[in-house]
Order: C-alpha cells, then structure tokens, then sequence
C-alpha cells in the first residue's frame, strides 16, 4: 500500500447535526465539541480522516489530532484526494498568485501561507533563492517529504531550511525542530523587498528569519516620509526605516527593546548605502521612549510585538493598546499621519479599532481614519476563516 493509500485510509469522523454550517462556509477548522465520532477510535495524530456531516454526506478530507481543541483541520473540500495531489494543487495556486501580486523588485516573500493557500499548519517563506519551511502542526509535520519534493521540482531552490518551532506544535504534541531539509545551509542571506535589501538571520531571526507582511505598507510609509520626522516604534531590522529614509525623511528615530534587532539595522542601513547618522537607534522599550520625549513627529509608525497570544491575554492587550497608542498619537505633530498596528490574532481587528478610537479620546486628538491596513497580498485569508486575519493596522491623518 503507497504512503498516500495509507494516510487517506486513516479514518473518517462525523460532525454533530446543525454543526457543518462553518466548515461548508469555507473555515477549515473544525473544534471538538463539533464532533459526533471518530472511526476507528485511537487515530494518530496527523491522520487524514474524511469529514462527513451528521447523514454521512461527504464534507471534505482533512486531517485529526485528537489531543487538540482544533481537532480537526480541512484540507479540501468536497472531494476525496491524496495528500500529494493537495500539495500539488496548492503550491500551483499560491505561486501563480504571488506572480500576480509580488512586483520584480522583490524576491523575499511568503511563498504559501498556511490555511489562507490551503494547507493549513504550513508555511513556506522564500528568501531570494532559500526557502524556509514551518511545519506547524501533527498533519503539517506529515507532509515534510512530499513538500520538499514538490518545492525542490517547482522551483530548483538553492537550499530548504526548516524552522518549525512555537505554541502551536507544542500543543500538537510535536518538538521544535530546526534544520536543513535539501542544499547547504547557507551563511548570511540577502533579500529584497520593494528594492531594498535587507540581511536575513534564519537562525535568530522572527518568524522564518524576518518579517514579510508589511511590505505593502513599508510601500505606503516611503510614500509619506518625504521631508518628515518619523518615528519607527518597534522597529525591529528596520523595514519602516529604511522605507522612510528611501521617501525621503529628513530624520528617522527607530526604537526596538532587541540590541540583536538594531544591529540588523545597521547592517541594513549599510546594504542600502543609507547614511547611518539619519537614523538615532534607541536601544528601549517604545512606550518609556515615547512618553519620555517632548519631540513630535510628522509620521508615527507604531507595530508592536503581539500583545495577546492567548484568548486569556485579549483584555489586557485591549488595555495596553489603548495606552500605546494614546501616547503615541501625543508625540505625533500637528498635521502629522500615524500608522498603527496589531499583529495579535487573539485579538479581533474591530477590537483594535475600537481600542484606537478610545486612545484617541485618551490623548484629545481628533483623528482622521484614511486607510485600513491589513498584510501584503501574499498573505491571504480564506474568506469563511475569520480566525486567520492576525494584522490589523489604520492609517490615520491629524485633522
């Protein structure tokens, strides 16, 4: 029997009645207290299992965990396929996307976005000719071989790092791992985005190694630095700082609690030929740094780290964005644009608003709402998954 014959012998399990209306609406998870059944009892986390409503009508194939409150994650819908054929499929629709969205100045972006592209628990991030793979998940860590192998043929990367570490495959009863899948690990990597480059540290780094979903917004910030006094708060390696300097600002302050985080600055700000002596480096927390000075600002980039990451943490990191951005819209000039953020998927993106409209009232300014701000074309959202929308932002203009 084939390794796919196998899997998609795993199981099937069948929901309660007046329980599919989510998943038939296109959210692939599937919790477990929407469950009837599991046949055969005892599956292995990762099995593949079909999913069938309550009459036994065939929903779609995904894959089981039984230990985790999202026991269940859809695949695809409507139709019995071979994990390989998924995989195919997918990684075929996600880079025909991203050749429509990602411009020719840019070759460091996410090449398949977990759920959003249909795979859920996968994540693949390319970094010029390195590719960087996390396997979040029991069914995800299952799918490791025939990943790599469709990557290796589609795109004839120079290496394939994995980088699979975090909550999520704790809770999937699964380790971190780290490691290279196919090539050399390269030494230091270089990217570019928009046309900047930036230093890549896959080993140290966030995430995959850097931070991809802002692109489309470091885009938006050039465009509003020109002759402007910004503010980088959590700026990490810089991606709005060297944005800004590219538009044009005449003086750059990027704050990051990370010594690690502004070195890859420098670093960054050298790549590019910025001069260093633009940008003042504070080495601090952000909010110390912004309630301390009596300097304002023409543009104010605030994108903190994820302040709830946990459904427990919602009500405070509700609290804490009301004071962040409160302080931050003190700080910000007269006439000035204000770029915020929340990067928390535990906490809704109505919710941010209605905390910026509070901070608002907080500092006694009267804002203008211009945009909302939301991550880059390569990361998109299934349209019935609610749960998978994390980057909220508001582009907001002094009145």
């Amino acid at each position: 029997m084939s390794e796919d014959s196998a899997i998609a012998a795993g199981g099937r399990v069948f929901l309660r009645a007046g329980r599919e209306g989510p998943v038939r609406g296109g959210n692939p998870w599937i919790f477990s207290q929407a469950i009837a059944r599991v046949e055969p009892p005892g599956l292995e986390a990762g099995a593949e299992v079909e999913v069938r409503d309550c009459g036994g009508d065939l929903i779609g194939v995904g894959y089981y965990n039984p230990r985790t409150t999202i026991a269940v994650r859809i695949l695809a819908w409507g139709e019995r396929a071979s994990p390989s054929a998924i995989i195919a499929n997918r990684l075929d629709n996600a880079f025909e996307l991203r050749r429509r969205f990602v411009g020719a100045d840019t070759d460091s972006f996410r090449l398949l976005n977990g759920d959003g592209d249909g795979l859920s628990g996968v994540v693949v991030d390319r970094y010029g000719d390195v590719l960087v793979v996390q396997l979040l998940t029991a069914g995800a860590d299952r799918m490791r071989g025939q990943l790599v192998e469709a990557l290796r043929n589609r795109l004839s990367p120079r290496a394939i790092l994995e980088r699979s570490h975090g909550a999520v495959r704790k809770q999937e009863g699964l380790e971190d791992r780290a490691g290279c899948l196919f090539g050399e690990a390269p030494g230091e990597v270089i990217g570019r985005e928009n046309g900047i480059r930036f230093v890549i540290d896959i080993a140290q780094g966030q995430k995959t190694g850097a931070f991809l979903d802002q692109r489309e917004n470091h885009a938006l910030a050039e465009s509003l630095s020109r002759g402007a006094r910004v503010l980088d708060a959590c700026c990490y390696a810089g991606g709005f700082t060297m944005a800004a300097l590219r538009g044009g600002a005449a003086e750059v302050v990027a704050v990051d609690t990370s010594a690690r985080a502004l070195g890859w600055l420098r670093r960054n700000l050298e790549l590019n030929g910025f001069d260093p002596k633009a940008v003042e480096c504070v080495h601090g927390e952000a909010a110390e740094f912004i309630r301390s000075t009596d300097r304002r600002f023409d543009l104010v980039v605030l994108d903190p780290p994820p302040l709830a990451r946990s459904r427990a943490d919602a009500e405070r990191a509700g609290r804490v964005y009301v004071e962040l951005n409160a302080a931050a819209m003190r700080v910000l000039a007269r006439g000035g644009r204000m770029m915020t953020f929340s990067c928390s998927a535990h906490f809704r993106g109505e919710d941010f608003v209605q905390a910026v409209r509070i901070a608002q009232s907080r500092a006694r300014r009267t804002l203008r709402s211009i945009r909302r701000l939301g991550p880059g074309a390569d990361h998109p959202c299934l349209l019935g998954h609610a749960e998978g929308e994390y980057l909220t932002g508001l582009l907001l203009a002094d009145l």
